[in-house]
Parts: C-alpha cells; structure tokens; sequence
C-alpha cells in the first residue's frame, strides 16, 4: 500500500547559543507529531536545523576570536548532538542556512520575487533589535527597548536597502485566510494574525550593506548587499527538498520530491508564538510572490515560563536546562512532561518542582506502578504471555485530538487510561480474587495486560522507549526487572 506523504518542520535554531527548554518543546512536541503519522502509514519528511546568518552570529563569532564560518561550523556540531537528548527519530532532514544547496536556492527565490515584481532599493531609517534580527516599530517597544531584549540597545539603521512589498499582500493574504480556515492552530492564533494583517501591512527591508554586516547570502545581482537573515532562512523550509543538481526555484518545483512533500505533503510548521507574524504572514507572501504553494498548516505553541510567569532568564537565575534534566531523569521523563504538564497553545511554568511532582505522580507512581503491578499478576497467574486481539488499538479522542495537534490533550486520554487501569485493580482485587475463582481471576489480569498494550500503543508517539519496554515484557509475560521510572525525593 503507497503511503500518504506528510512534511513537517520545525523553526530553525540560531547557532549562537545552547538550545533551552522553549527549543525542546518545539522538537517534542514535532517529534511526537512525527511518530503518530508514521503510526498511520504515512511517508514523513521531517525537517529541522540551524540559523546561521546574521548580526547574531557574526558578534558572537567575532567575540569568540573565530572566523564566521568556524562558529557556525563548530555550533552546528553542538546543535547535532544536543538534539539527541530529546529522543527523536532517526531519519530528520537537518539542514543549515550555510548549506550550497540553501544557499542557490535562497538566492533564486530572490530573484523569482523580483522578476516577478516585488523587491525594489530605497533609502530608509528604521530601529532594529539584533536579538529579534528584525525591525522594531514605536508600538512594539517597552520603555524604548525590546520587550524581548531588554537593556540591549537598538541599532538606528540608514542606509539604501532593497524591500519587500509586503503592502501588496494585505488582501491577498486575508483571501487565503478565508479559504483556510484551519491555516493557523489554534484559532485565537490565527484570529492574531488575521487582525494584524487587516491593518494593512508595511514593506520590509530584505537586505544589509555587505560592508556593514558581512555574514550573508549574497544578493544575487547585486554583491554590495547581503540578503536579510529571515529572507534567507525561511526559505530553508523548501530548499530542504532540494536534491543534488537541484540549483534554481524551477527546478526544485518541477522536481518529484519536492511535488510529494510540499505540493501534496500537507506542508506543516510547528513555531513558538513569536513566530507567529514570520511564519503565518511574512513567509506566506513570499511563497505567493515567487509562485510557491503556500504552507498547509502553522502550528503556535506558546511559551515555556518560570514561577510565575516570568520569562526564563539566565540574569534571573531561572533557568532550567533540559541536559539537566534528562541527565538526572531521563529522555522520556523530560518528553512526558513537556507532552502532558504543558500547554499545547498558552504559556506554562517549568521549575523543578513542578516537574518532580509531576514525575513521581505520573511516571513514578502512575503508569511505572501500574505496569509493574498488571506484569506481577500475569507473570504469576497466566503461564503463557496474553494474546493481545487488534494490536493497534487506540482511543478515537486519542486520534481525534492528535489530528488537532492538541497533544496535551492526548496524552491526558492516555493517563485516564492508566488511571481507569488502577481503579479496576482497586475495585476488583484480582490478587484476591486468582486465589478464590482462578479463571475469573486470570480473567480480570488478562484484561488488564490488554489495557496495559493498549496504553503503551497510544505512548508510542509521546514516551517511546518506555512504550516499547512495555510492550517488551507483556510479549514475554515477565514483570520489569527494574522499575521503569524511579520515584525522586
């Protein structure tokens, strides 16, 4: 049976720092959307990599006494092991913004947009943030700052830029709204951006003096400038599918793979909600202006916060960094919290002790108990391991709720579950019972080995390596040899 192509990417990283807790949640999150559509046979091209253009970078290499290209080099490196603590699949597409195949890409998609009538040059004054690398207008400062980075200084930029006109695209961009009404997840997101958008939009500069900041792809008919760092890097989303001998815009989408991803891939982007405006509006008029199909669906999660809301924050020292946590507790535990603790559209806290509440009560207490008490039963009362009937079972609200990206929500159907499993052993007592009726008794465990399958099938996607050690030992009927999640004090 052919299966159903599915594309799915994540923002890319900027390699000038170490990834957090908000980048984690991003590529759990992708991850788990990943493993649920190969579950139901779908071909997944799953996309990620790293940023490596722009002010950013290149102060930070500067600062570091290395040449641009060692940084990048040497950060990416860092990116790629870093990523391996999430637990992710095998076969991601990392691609970086210093690859030749982006590079080509990016610079013909450029000039697409221009033969096609929408990138012209003009003198122009702006304020511009280098932590955001974009431009700041009155309305987005705080006290004259950037609310994202405060106590940095804004740049005053003058000088001669090529722009992008965006203006062109208020009504064409509110057209595809209405004729997506599903574009933006969730839809207090997309009613966001479909406000912004009404208000009109205004050009933006696409470009920098090479003689001001040099680290860039290079405007292609015009070496006096370097292209801006988001024009460049949101192109990666489809000069990923680029194959080798694969050089201009025409090529890539005359080209079978890119057909089978973006045109019938049902092209999917996951970004935290201060990408909104790129990914949603921004990224969607330069598809349309270079003749690209635009994106399928854009997925916002909102914030990863300390206690209290605060924003995390090394000055404030509350920062919590997820090799900490999965050094102490392991992959899955981090991923299990991410997927179920926190919001799957709005804010929420991450300290260590709401963390170690939640591991012991889930992991620890909940289904690591759980399963080592159904496995204890069937290890002693049933001789041979349960044949489990129609091994792929899941919940219908399971499913219904992972096609909405709604994973918090999923994984909560999961815990009921586990939770119902608990209370039938409560309610039932079949360690009494065995002893009493032995068939009603085996009867009662065998149910529970199958709701146990069941529970670990639906935490493939979220927890997999705990729902393969699951599946494990009820194949062969034996107990865990050791706890599956250790209670923490």
């Amino acid at each position: 049976m052919n299966k159903k192509p599915f594309y799915l990417t994540t923002t890319l990283p900027y390699v000038n720092a170490n990834l957090h807790m908000g980048h984690a949640l991003e590529f759990v999150r992708a991850d788990a959307i990943v493993r649920y559509k190969k579950l139901n046979n779908f071909d997944v091209y799953f996309n990620t990599g790293t940023d490596e253009h722009g002010m950013k970078i290149y102060e930070k290499a500067q600062s570091q006494n290395l040449t641009a290209q060692e940084f990048v080099d040497q950060s990416f490196k860092n990116f790629r092991e870093s990523v391996n603590i999430f637990g992710l699949v095998d076969d991601i597409n990392f691609i970086r913004t210093t690859d030749k195949k982006h590079e080509k890409i990016a610079q013909s998609f450029w000039m697409k947009c221009k033969e096609n009538g929408y990138i012209y040059k003009k003198n122009y004054q702006t304020r511009y943030c280098v932590g955001c690398e974009s431009e700041k207008s009155d309305s987005e400062l705080v006290n004259g700052e950037c609310p994202d980075h405060p106590g940095r200084a804004l740049e005053v930029i003058e000088e001669e830029n090529y722009f992008f006109k965006y203006s062109e695209f208020t009504e064409k961009l509110t057209d595809f709204y209405n004729s997506n009404p599903n574009f933006v997840i969730p839809d207090f997101r997309f009613n966001e951006i479909k406000a912004f958008v009404s208000r009109g939009l205004q050009d933006f500069s696409i470009s920098r003096l090479a003689t001001k900041m040099p680290w860039g792809i290079p405007v292609p008919d015009d070496s006096e400038h370097v292209m801006y760092v988001w024009f460049d890097a949101l192109t990666n989303y489809i000069s990923t599918l680029a194959e080798d001998g694969i050089e201009t815009l025409d090529q890539l989408v005359s080209n079978e793979k890119f057909q089978k991803y973006w045109v019938n891939g049902n092209p999917t982007q996951y970004c935290g909600k201060d990408n909104l405006r790129f990914q949603s509006a921004m990224w969607q008029s330069m598809l349309m202006a270079a003749g690209v199909p635009n994106s399928k669906q854009i997925v916002i999660n909102g914030f990863i916060t300390a206690e209290g809301g605060l924003k995390m924050s090394k000055t404030l020292g509350n920062v919590v960094d997820p090799q900490d946590i999965v050094a102490q507790y392991g992959t899955d535990a981090l991923r299990y919290f991410l997927l179920r603790e926190v919001s799957s559209f709005e804010d929420s806290p991450f300290t260590i002790e709401r963390f170690k509440d939640s591991y012991n009560s889930g992991l620890a207490n909940g289904l690591g108990n759980l399963t080592s008490r159904i496995m204890t039963l069937s290890e002693r009362y049933i001789k041979d391991p349960v044949e489990i009937l129609n091994k792929d079972w899941v919940a219908p609200d399971y499913i219904e709720n992972m096609e909405k990206f709604d994973i918090q929500r999923a994984s909560q159907i999961v815990w009921h579950y586990i939770a119902e499993s608990d209370k039938k052993i409560q309610q039932d007592e079949p360690f009494k019972v065995v002893k009493i009726d032995e068939a009603r008794g085996v009867e009662i465990i065998k149910f529970l080995v199958s709701e146990l399958w069941k529970i670990a099938n639906m935490l493939k996607p979220f927890l997999p390596e705990t729902s393969q050690k699951i599946k494990d030992i009820i194949l062969v009927n034996k107990k865990p040899e050791a706890p599956l999640f250790l209670r923490k004090d």
